[in-house]
């Protein structure tokens, strides 16, 4: 598997040359890492190429690394059923600089591309419709960025009560939890019998 593997990456990396910049091989998969100018043509490639067969486009996600210069991994995942393998591509970006959109060579990717301009805010040039997908019109900010802050902020609800549309404070509760990783239950605040005798 790992052969098979290593030799799809270098047939991908001698077709495109230069639009590839690294391939790693890990837990049974390839991962390449392209330049973000040359996403649609390396998706093409993969796409149509005989040897490659990647028709299937499974999602895009991003990775937030606010302490590198261009912070954000816009990641696909593609499958080919004809050769059963998987295939991940990644790229880099910044807050500025836009991601040319993939939707002319896998239309699916339509959703996808709003779902990561929402949550992280990358941008995609020449995308048809891109706007916010999971949070409210009037939301600010990206709630994936590892930057965002986590009160502070309003959440919009609808409430049975008042039977209507209702703006609150953000309760996030998560953060002020204790959790007990030792017990087989979160957050237990009293000593679980044989507990005692572990200290």
């Amino acid at each position: 598997m790992a052969e098979a593997l290593q030799d799809l990456g270098d047939h991908i990396a001698a077709k495109l040359g230069a639009a590839i910049t690294g391939a790693t091989y890990a837990y049974g998969e390839l991962t390449l890492e392209a330049k973000a100018a040359e996403i649609v043509r390396v998706l093409t490639f993969l796409r149509d190429d005989p040897d490659c067969g990647f028709v299937c486009f499974i999602d895009i996600c991003g990775a937030d690394y606010p302490d590198r210069e261009q912070r954000f991994d816009v990641v696909y995942h593609l499958l080919s059923p004809y050769k059963n393998r998987r295939i991940r591509v990644k790229i880099r970006t910044d807050e500025e600089t836009p991601v040319p959109t993939v939707i002319p060579v896998f239309p699916a990717a339509n959703w996808y591309e709003r779902e990561t301009f929402d949550l992280y805010g990358v941008l995609f040039a020449d995308h048809p419709d891109l706007r916010r997908i999971l949070t409210d019109y009037g939301f600010a900010g990206h709630p994936l960025r590892k930057d965002f802050p986590l009160t502070g902020l309003v959440e919009v609800r609808y409430d049975d009560e008042a039977k209507r549309v209702v703006y609150e404070p953000v309760k996030l509760v998560q953060e002020f939890r204790s959790f007990d990783y030792l017990s087989p239950w979160e957050g237990t605040d009293y000593v679980l019998p044989g507990d005692e005798k572990a200290k």
